[in-house]
């Protein structure tokens, strides 16, 4: 065989290039745009800073025989790995193409997706996966079943170091839906993502439900009820906008000494007071008031990034920056179930709270909480297990940890949402907060039951009765005078006291005892 000269080899390597650039074709392509869907490499494209991409593994190729897959060519095995710049960040992502045989997974789909994890994870940079696949590759057998393993060991053994955002922008169903589930973020696009552990036909075929697509694995479904998804976008350029603001509120790695959360400069003064909050809480006990409001007031130019928005909505969770530092924020929701913590509220705040400890962000509350719910359906579907979800969280963090009791603060809920004895920094309540074992009515019901009852003027009786507990203890006096609150303050001051506590907690070391395990899946 003749010796192939410089330009023969060099044709042959661009040709090779092309047909793997071209993806599925023309017809695959505009399939894909008549979707509502970008190709996967239109997306990476849009992702990553202009001329910052580098594909990793673009030659990788099958090596199954059956089923006609011998003259079958599968350009870059379905996926685009590689890694380039976000806003001059490192970033490293897995882009699956649903030109190229519906993006199926298969034996070096698994190897190119599962190697960029590795990858990211050795680098210290952030992982970001584009999942749009028709699911499994069912002629590869047994290569395919065990690629899934690699991907999800990688993903496993990079959690906690690296963080992981799931873009959900096609299918993404069977045991394939593992993969995005656990990252740390997922984002799903409101038309084209779809996630469940089996598609409506297998579970026809399966247990004889008739559901739709949309019905059973859309935006829906896990934004609102399971949730599973972090934020909805509203197509594939907003969905990768939401990733690379996300990102922008992250470190590259866990490694607070080389990537603390990065911190940008800002115009908003740190002390800056604000009167209005004054008269935000309604006198009324019972009156609600928007726990939004306060958020968008206290934080730097009253932006904030939630996460679960449309799920557990009497809890708030996302990210703001105070003078300039990314900072996670948990708050009750006032306006939603009184603010009370109840099963998926509180595995929403243990959750993140976990996450922001991972990440050295430190978190702060904002308090108005009567209680965890109480009743039989909770009690049976264990509230109890799912409420010392919030516990572990913050007796295990490390972070700097700052708690402002607004209003409500009583029983179990005092710790859920953070004081000192659970792990607390700093402690500051609003002059009008109420911090009690319970409230003042419930107190007196139970104290003062048979005095009342035997009481010639019951109501008067019990009327008095709570104004004394009330006075006694429904107040932040009676915790500032035993030290379990560091201040009482004016509602005005709350942003300065913020920023004052996370300047002195900066450099916040806490060392714990080595341990193989812990009850942080109660």
């Amino acid at each position: 065989m003749a010796q192939k000269t410089h330009a023969e080899i060099y044709q042959e390597y661009e040709a090779k290039k092309a047909k793997i650039l071209a993806m599925g074709g023309e017809k695959g392509i505009e399939k894909q745009h008549k979707d509502g869907k970008m190709t996967a490499r239109e997306r990476i494209e849009y992702f990553f800073d202009p001329g910052t991409f580098t594909e990793i593994g673009m030659f990788v190729k099958h090596r199954t025989t059956a089923f006609g897959l011998d003259s079958k060519e599968i350009p870059a095995e379905g996926v685009i790995t590689g890694f380039g710049k976000v806003n001059g960040r490192h970033v490293v992502a897995a882009a699956e193409d649903y030109t190229t045989m519906a993006g199926t997974y298969g034996e070096g789909h698994g190897r190119k997706f599962a190697r960029a994890v590795d990858f990211a994870k050795e680098k210290g940079w952030p992982f970001v996966g584009m999942n749009d696949s028709g699911g499994a590759r069912l002629q590869e057998g047994m290569d395919t079943l065990e690629a899934y393993g690699w991907l999800f060991n990688a993903q496993i053994r990079a959690s906690g170091i690296i963080p992981q955002i799931a873009l959900l922008m096609g299918p993404c169903l069977g045991g394939q839906a593992y993969h995005p589930i656990m990252q740390d973020f997922l984002i799903q696009c409101r038309d084209t993502g779809f996630m469940g552990i089996a598609g409506p036909a297998f579970v026809k075929t399966q247990i004889g439900e008739e559901i739709t697509l949309e019905q059973l694995s859309g935006w829906r479904a896990h934004a609102v009820k399971s949730g599973q998804t972090h934020v909805v976008a509203e197509d594939d350029k907003d969905c990768m906008d939401k990733c690379k603001e996300l990102l922008a509120l992250l470190p590259s790695n866990n490694n607070k000494s080389t990537n603390p959360p990065p911190r940008i400069e800002t115009k908003d003064d740190p002390t800056r007071e604000i009167p209005e909050l004054d008269e935000i809480v309604p006198a009324e006990q019972f009156r609600p008031f928007n726990m939004m409001e306060v958020i968008s007031r206290i934080v730097d130019d009253g932006y904030f990034f939630e996460t679960l928005k449309l799920n557990a909505t009497n809890l708030i969770t996302g990210f703001a920056r105070f003078d300039g530092r990314p900072t996670g924020i948990v708050a009750n929701q006032p306006m939603q179930k009184a603010g009370m913590l109840d099963i998926d509220a509180s595995d929403k705040l243990a959750r993140f709270v976990r996450t922001c400890d991972l990440f050295n962000i430190p978190v702060i509350t904002l308090q108005d909480c009567p209680c965890f719910i109480i009743g039989s359906d909770a009690d049976w579907r264990g509230i109890l297990r799912h409420g010392a979800k919030t516990l572990y969280a913050w007796s295990d963090a490390t972070v700097p940890l700052i708690s402002i009791i607004l209003r409500k603060s009583y029983a179990g809920a005092h710790y859920g949402m953070l004081d000192k004895s659970i792990g607390a920094d700093l402690v500051w309540a609003w002059a009008q907060s109420q911090i009690s074992i319970v409230g003042a009515a419930t107190a007196a019901s139970v104290i003062f039951a048979k005095e009342i009852k035997n009481s010639d003027n019951p109501a008067e009786t019990q009327a008095n009765r709570i104004a004394e507990y009330n006075e006694l203890y429904e107040n932040p006096y009676c915790a500032a005078e035993r030290g379990f609150v560091d201040g009482i303050i004016r509602p005005s001051e709350t942003r300065k006291y913020i920023n004052m506590s996370l300047d002195i907690l900066e450099n916040k070391e806490e060392a714990r005892p080595w341990r193989k395990y812990s009850n942080i899946n109660l």
